[in-house]
C-alpha cells in the first residue's frame, strides 16, 4: 500500500488517469466475461470440456454491445502509444529506440506464459497424457493470444501511422472502415478471403482514433503556422465534447440497430456457434459500430470519471491493476483450466444445463474461486510485468537494427499466429507447435538482445 501511495503522489499532473482506468476496466471486463459465459461439460471420452454459453442465451446477446471491450482495449492502445512515442521524441529518442523499449513490456509476460506452458504440456506427455489432449488444454488456455497477436502489429506500425495521422488526421480510420466493408462484403457474396485483413484493417482503425484522442487532450495543433487544426475529416484531434458524445453514441446505436435487424450482422460481439459471420473474428463494420457507441459513452463519462480519479484510493487502485493488467490477461483463461482439472480431479465438478437455476447460483462460487485461482497466479507471475524497467535509449539507431527490430516483432507475431491457427486437436507433444515455439523465442530473444544494447554499437 505504502509503494502504491508513493506512485500515486508521483503521478504527473498531465498524465491521462482516464486511459488508465479504461485499459483496467476493459481487461476486467474480459476476464469476468470469459469466465462467466463459460459452460464446463464433458465430452464422450469423460474428459471436461468448455464452451461458450451465448448461444444458449440469445436474450444476452445485445449485452455484447458494452461487454465486448476489446475495441476500448485497442483505443486506448492507440493513445498510450501516441503519448508514450511522443515522450520518447521529445527526450531525444527515436522510434526504433522506442519500439526496442516497447517490446519489453509485453514480450516478458507472454514469455513466461508459453514456458510454462510447454514445460507443462512436455511434463503431460512425459506422464503419458495424449498430445492432442495436451493441445486442447493448451488451445484453450492461449486464447488471449488471438488479441495479443493484433496489438503487436499495432505496436511497430504506430510510428508511420502517427505520422500519417498527423497529416490527414481522421481521414485514415474512415478510410479503415471502408476496407473492412469491403472485406465484410467477401465474406457475404465473396471471395470469403477478402475479410481476412480486416484482422488489421479493423483494430488499426480503432486504434488510430486513440491517437486522435490523445491528440485532443494536448494543445491545439498548427497548420501553415495558424492556430487551428485542419478543417472537416482532415483534422487530427478528436472532438470530445458531451454533445459529440451523445452524437457517436447515437450514430453507433442507430448504426447497431440498423446492421444487426436489416442487415446481416449477427446481434451478439462474440462469436456464437452456428452463425453464419462473426463480428469479432475478423472485425465486421458491425463491431465498429459497436466500437462508435462505446466511444460516444466514454466522452459522456470522461468529466465525472476524473473527477473521481483524483482521488488517491480509486487511482492507487487503478495503479495496482495496471501493473499487473497485462498478466491477468494472459493468465485468466490458464486459471480457469486448472479450476476445472482441480474440480474433475475431486470428483466435484458440478455441470449443470447452461441456463437453469443451478447454473446461475453456480456462477457466483465459479466466479469466485477462479478470482482466487488467478489472484494466486498474478502473486508469482506479476512481477515479471511489474518489475520490467524501462532501458536507457540510443542517442542513435543503424539500419542493421532497425531491420533487427523488425525481424524480431515479426518473430513473436508469427509465432503467435501460428499457435493461434493450429487446431486445437491437433497432436502437439507440447500443446504448442514447434514453429511457434522456434519463431516466437527467436523473435523474443532478439529483441531481448537489442534491449540489452546489442546492435547499436560499431
Amino acid at each position: 500500500m505504502r509503494r502504491l501511495r508513493q506512485l500515486a503522489e508521483r503521478t504527473p499532473p498531465g498524465r491521462e488517469r482516464y486511459a488508465d482506468l479504461l485499459r483496467a476496466l476493459a481487461i476486467t471486463m474480459v476476464v469476468i466475461g470469459h469466465w462467466a459465459i463459460t459452460v464446463i461439460g464433458y465430452d464422450r471420452a469423460g474428459r471436461p470440456t468448455g464452451q461458450s454459453a451465448l448461444g444458449y442465451l440469445p436474450w444476452a446477446w445485445p449485452v455484447t454491445w458494452v461487454a465486448q471491450v476489446m475495441p476500448v482495449f485497442f483505443l486506448v492502445g492507440g493513445y498510450a502509444n501516441a503519448a508514450a512515442l511522443t515522450a520518447w521524441r521529445s527526450r531525444g529518442g527515436n522510434a526504433t529506440g522506442w519500439l526496442i523499449d516497447r517490446s519489453s513490456r509485453l514480450i516478458r509476460p507472454t514469455t513466461a506464459l508459453l514456458v510454462v506452458l510447454a514445460i507443462g504440456g512436455a511434463t503431460a506427455r512425459l506422464i503419458g497424457v495424449d498430445s492432442t489432449q495436451i493441445r486442447t488444454v493448451v488451445w484453450f488456455a492461449t486464447i488471449p493470444l488471438w488479441f495479443l497477436v493484433a496489438y503487436l502489429v499495432m505496436v511497430p506500425l504506430t510510428p508511420a501511422m502517427y505520422a500519417l495521422h498527423r497529416r490527414v488526421g481522421l481521414v485514415v480510420p474512415l478510410v479503415l472502415v471502408g476496407l473492412v466493408a469491403l472485406g465484410d462484403l467477401g465474406r457475404i457474396l465473396g471471395p470469403a478471403g477478402l475479410a481476412t485483413a480486416n484482422y488489421l484493417f479493423g483494430w488499426l482503425a480503432v486504434h488510430q482514433l486513440g491517437f486522435a484522442w490523445y491528440d485532443a487532450r494536448g494543445p491545439s495543433p498548427t497548420v501553415s503556422g495558424q492556430g487551428t487544426d485542419r478543417p472537416g475529416l482532415r483534422r487530427r484531434r478528436l472532438p470530445t465534447s458531451r454533445r459529440a458524445g451523445a452524437v457517436l453514441l447515437l450514430v453507433g446505436l442507430a448504426a447497431l440497430l440498423l446492421l444487426t435487424r436489416v442487415g446481416p450482422y449477427p446481434v451478439a460481439m462474440l462469436n456464437v456457434p452456428g452463425e453464419r459471420l462473426n463480428n469479432t473474428a475478423p472485425p465486421s463494420v458491425a463491431l465498429l459500430a459497436a466500437a462508435t457507441g462505446q466511444l460516444g459513452l466514454i466522452l459522456l463519462l470522461q468529466n465525472p470519471a476524473r473527477r473521481w480519479l483524483r482521488r488517491s484510493g480509486p487511482w492507487q487502485a487503478v495503479i495496482a491493476v495496471n501493473a499487473v493488467v497485462l498478466t491477468v490477461f494472459l493468465w485468466h483463461l490458464t486459471a480457469a483450466v486448472l479450476l476445472v482439472g482441480l474440480l474433475n480431479a475431486l470428483g466435484v465438478l458440478p455441470t449443470p444445463p447452461v441456463g437453469s437455476a443451478a447454473w446461475w447460483a453456480w456462477r457466483v462460487p465459479w466466479l469466485l474461486a477462479l478470482a482466487v485461482v488467478l489472484a494466486a497466479l498474478v502473486a508469482v507471475f506479476g512481477p515479471i510485468e511489474a518489475r520490467t524497467r524501462r532501458h536507457a535509449r540510443a542517442s542513435t539507431s543503424r539500419p542493421l537494427q532497425t531491420v533487427l527490430v523488425a525481424i524480431g516483432y515479426a518473430g513473436v507475431a508469427v509465432g503467435l499466429l501460428i499457435n493461434a491457427l493450429t487446431s486445437k486437436s491437433a497432436a502437439e507433444p507440447v500443446g504448442l507447435p514447434a514453429p511457434t515455439l522456434v519463431a516466437y523465442l527467436v523473435g523474443a530473444g532478439l529483441l531481448r538482445l537489442l534491449r540489452s544494447g546489442w546492435g547499436s554499437r560499431g
